[in-house]
């Protein structure tokens, strides 16, 4: 395994664990909106970038995202609406990325399946909208995943 990669794994394997046990995820969002890229394989694939840490957000608010805030999403919101629409657009996740927008690329329904997956291990008690519990939540990722639906 390349170090960018083993760097890259690492990387998500925190963000999901963190994300997990704090229940935030964390964006920058400035006058133009919420941070946004190209997926470093095309730039026809749009991406928005995200962090398990408001200190990781804040270091790559600079260059293009200068001005741009580290700004909290409560995690039932980001995996209910964020992660759905998303999927439903297109748009990838960049996952914690570092100073020099190197990190992980997914799609938000494989993220939102990592993270409910966490949540279940851990037997969170997070509160959904749309969703009696974090197994039906995942029943439903998961077929949309099979099925392409999204």
């Amino acid at each position: 395994m390349s170090d960018d990669k083993e760097i890259t794994d690492q990387a998500y394997r925190s963000f999901i664990e963190k994300t997990a046990a704090s229940k935030l995820i964390w964006g920058l969002y400035g006058k133009k909106g919420w941070a946004s890229s190209h997926a470093a394989e095309s730039e026809d694939v749009d991406l928005v970038p995200l962090w398990s840490e408001r200190s990781l957000a804040k270091i790559c608010a600079k260059g293009d995202w200068k001005g741009y805030t580290p700004t909290e999403i409560p995690l039932a919101e980001f995996l209910e609406s964020w992660c759905l629409d998303l999927a439903e657009s297109e748009v990838m996740i960049g996952v914690n990325w570092d100073a020099n927008l190197l990190g992980w690329e997914a799609d938000a329904l494989s993220v939102a399946l990592d993270i409910l997956t966490r949540l279940n291990e851990i037997q969170s008690a997070i509160t959904f909208s749309n969703y009696s519990s974090i197994e039906e939540f995942i029943t439903e990722v998961n077929e949309l995943l099979n099925n392409d639906i999204i």
